[in-house]
């Protein structure tokens, strides 16, 4: 059994209308978070390692109207491609990132990856951070820390600058891991050829 998840507090931003990104608009975090569990407890999901051990992906029909996340940059969307500095969150650092600001809806994603922590690593990175002031009270083994809409059930790379930011270590957002090198290369690849939607 896989055990009991819980959305985090950083993973809501998926479901605020102004986020980048996946967003979640047609379901509560809670609605999310029961079907979620739900699937999980049925098996019918597909479970994969993420890049460290207190990490997993989980691979979900999408049953939202959440849209791609990504898509990959071509002749027909390259001039709506934009560029700047942007933080995840008020306290994060702005890091350059890419995007494009479609003039039409994007497709709507075939499938939802959703990002997993194991409680451990939530608690040790809340202890680390901004708000190690407040009280954390996480009653569940996983925590949702990410929802990616795909058009497939397979892992993406992470971006660079993620990577980047979990090298740094929880101080300043990131997990703590080393960055590896070729993971960081085939990053580099994939993310030269695609870029996150805002929509």
């Amino acid at each position: 059994m896989f055990g009991k998840i819980k959305i985090t507090d950083f993973a809501k931003r998926h479901f605020e209308p102004k986020s980048g990104g996946t967003k979640i608009l047609d379901r509560t975090p809670e609605e999310f978070e029961a079907y979620l569990q739900k699937e999980v407890d049925s098996d019918l999901v597909k479970i994969i390692d993420g890049y460290a051990p207190f990490c997993k992906l989980i691979a979900i029909d999408n049953f939202t109207l959440a849209k791609v996340g990504s898509l990959p940059i071509d002749i027909s969307n390259y001039q709506y491609l934009r560029h700047g500095y942007s933080a995840r969150t008020e306290k994060e650092l702005p890091v350059m990132s890419r995007w494009f600001e479609l003039p039409l809806s994007a497709p709507i994603a075939s499938y939802l990856i959703i990002v997993v922590y194991s409680q451990e690593q939530i608690v040790k990175e809340h202890s680390a951070s901004e708000y190690k002031d407040e009280p954390l009270y996480f009653d569940a083994d996983w925590g949702v820390v990410a929802i990616l809409g795909q058009t497939h059930p397979n892992e993406e790379p992470m971006q660079p600058i993620t990577m980047m930011r979990n090298a740094l270590g929880v101080e300043e957002g990131g997990s703590g891991v080393k960055l590896d090198r070729e993971k960081y290369l085939a990053s580099v690849d994939f993310w030269s050829k695609n870029a996150i939607v805002k929509s």
